[in-house]
């Protein structure tokens, strides 16, 4: 057991949100200092409609590092990328605490925190000083709860954070912001999708073009998947959509005496939902758009999942809590592992053809 795995058990001690403001700190003062080393070129991808380039398709999902304080940080702890935020215009504090609760039966995550982050001027300060040559760092932007326009909020995010990320994501799909998933509507993401996008034109004039990705929620039915589908496919500047956030619904499953704290559900039991909403997505979308995979993923097993439902990559953050940031290494260790058992050569051959 590594230093690492100790260090994440003695901190499940503190409060949820205490100890994850204890990591952040640890990792910016070099008290939990990880060790880079080389990437095995089997498990390299270039995501095919950003061209975006990946030493790895395990990605570090948003929420973990809101200000951009740590991306360096975790990309040493083997991540292919880092996406950073969510970040809104103006510093929010977020919803009241408690709002962050482990429900450690179920290897799951509740959060209500409802973007809370220091605001966009400190988070482009951060990215900003973030060696581009240390890899591939996203930005997830947002809306403040009491903006009078929110999609002008999200073009003011996606201005600013553009000239200092590999990429931006525009997140409609927090269920913690009243109204935020709203804007998942067809109607609603239509004049998003447009707004963003002339901003997206406006930038990509005088800085070099970057991916765009929607993180869209797991509680679709079929309909609002289609019509997402639909919207995105007509965005010849969107790149792709991260599949999925964090979900509204409890399963009966939950053994948690947390399970009935309001926020959304992360970890574990959200795989199964997440992967068949993503599947749904792939066979609309096919290969016209990147698809990232999020949701309950822990393991080698359910990165194969996600890559067979139609994920070029996938992204996780709820495991860390449960099993340390070593996770990432031995979930690569793994799938080099079923790669080789199953005469594979690179992750994309898992993908639907």
């Amino acid at each position: 057991m590594s230093l690492f795995d100790l260090a994440t058990r003695a901190v499940r001690v503190l409060p949820a949100e205490t100890a994850h403001r204890f990591t952040i700190d640890a990792l910016k003062t070099g008290l939990a200092k990880p060790e880079f080393g080389l990437e095995d070129p089997r498990l390299a991808v270039r995501l095919k409609r950003s061209g975006l380039l990946l030493p790895n398709p395990i990605g570090l999902a948003a929420g973990f590092d809101k200000n951009a304080e740590v991306a360096a940080q975790m990309l040493g702890f083997g991540f292919g990328f880092v996406e950073c935020g969510t970040v809104t215009p103006r510093p929010q504090a977020g919803n009241p605490r408690p709002r962050l609760f482990r429900l450690s039966e179920d290897r799951a995550v509740i959060n209500r925190m409802g973007f809370n982050n220091d605001g966009i001027g400190y988070f482009v300060r951060r990215l900003s000083a973030i060696p581009r040559a240390l890899g591939v760092v996203g930005a997830n932007v947002g809306a403040n709860k009491d903006s009078e326009d929110r999609i002008a909020d999200y073009v003011a995010g996606v201005k600013a954070v553009w000239p200092h990320s590999s990429y931006v994501t525009i997140n409609v799909s927090s269920p913690n912001t009243p109204g935020l998933r709203g804007l998942q509507d067809r109607g609603a993401l239509d004049e998003l999708l447009g707004r963003v996008g002339g901003a997206a034109r406006e930038m990509a004039a005088v800085v070099k073009n970057r991916p765009v990705f929607l993180k869209v929620a797991p509680d679709l039915d079929d309909r609002a998947i289609a019509d997402i589908a639909d919207v995105a496919l007509a965005q010849d500047w969107l790149s792709g959509l991260i599949v999925s956030n964090t979900t509204i619904e409890r399963p009966e499953s939950l053994a948690s005496r947390h399970k009935a704290e309001t926020g959304g559900l992360s970890g574990a039991p959200l795989m199964e939902k997440s992967t068949r909403v993503l599947a749904d997505f792939h066979a609309l979308i096919g290969d016209r758009l990147d698809l990232i995979g999020a949701g309950g993923i822990a393991s080698a097993q359910d990165v194969v999942a996600k890559l067979r439902a139609g994920a070029q990559a996938v992204q996780l953050y709820s495991a860390l809590v449960f099993h340390g940031p070593m996770l990432v290494q031995r979930i690569k260790s793994d799938l080099l592992t079923i790669m080789l058992a199953e005469g594979i050569d690179t992750p994309r051959a898992f993908r639907p053809s």
